[in-house]
């Protein structure tokens, strides 16, 4: 797996580094970090700037690049134990996901849920989270009812976002609580969210109608961290 961008890079480094198995460089960089990255001990390659083009397949790659171990989805079932989830319904785009893994991750939420998209890119997530998601356990359902359904069973209370619920201000989250959001185009069909248990909204200060989704789950997950 190819993730590329100096940030997600140096994230890795730092905090993931055992997952490199190849850094290139396709730019000069100080002596300091050349030395955090030589630190690393896995082999370090030179490119020029067509073969960099190539291997980010024309992405921004700011001259760092690196492959990494590939990162697997989990089972629903292998989230069962955790406290603090996010379902996400039907968001096809691959770097909303990724920002929304890096505010979940950094908020304080266990794992995420992708459901009802056929193809799930984890490089572009991995990359577009700044690395973040791969400390983040991400599961791929293609059904949200079979996710809720199983969460349910295993004591989650389900909290879809709606424009028309209750100010989250006011809720009072459960111990083992899931969020659901929706594509921004979309939001969640009602058939999903009459699945909830509660449906709850970020009280607007002036006319709006709604926020972008990976703003509304930062605003979303920060309240659920609080309880």
């Amino acid at each position: 797996m190819i993730i590329y961008g100096k940030q997600p890079i140096l994230y890795i480094i730092k905090h993931h580094p055992l997952v490199l198995e190849s850094i290139y460089l396709a730019k000069e960089c100080d002596k300091k970090l050349f030395s955090t990255i030589a630190n690393t001990k896995v082999p370090i390659q030179r490119l020029d700037s067509m073969k960099a083009q190539a291997l980010a397949k024309g992405g921004n790659h700011q001259g760092f690049l690196a492959k990494i171990s590939n990162i697997d989805t989990v089972l629903v079932k292998e989230l069962k134990e955790k406290e603090s989830l996010l379902l996400l319904y039907g968001l096809t785009d691959m770097g909303n996901i990724g920002a929304i893994c890096r505010s979940a991750y950094a908020l304080g939420v266990d794992g995420i849920i992708v459901s009802n998209v056929q193809n799930l890119k984890l490089d572009t997530i991995i990359r577009t989270s700044s690395g973040a998601a791969i400390a983040l356990p991400i599961a791929h359902e293609v059904n949200a009812q079979t996710a809720i359904n199983e969460l349910r069973q295993a004591g989650f209370t389900i909290y879809g976002a709606s424009a028309k619920g209750q100010s989250v201000k006011e809720v009072k989250f459960s111990k083992k609580r899931v969020l659901l959001l929706g594509s921004e185009g979309e939001g969640i069909p009602n058939k999903i969210l009459s699945k909830c248990d509660k449906e709850i909204a970020i009280p607007m200060a002036r006319a709006f109608d709604s926020l972008n989704v990976s703003a509304a789950a930062a605003i979303l997950c920060d309240r659920m961290s609080d309880g």
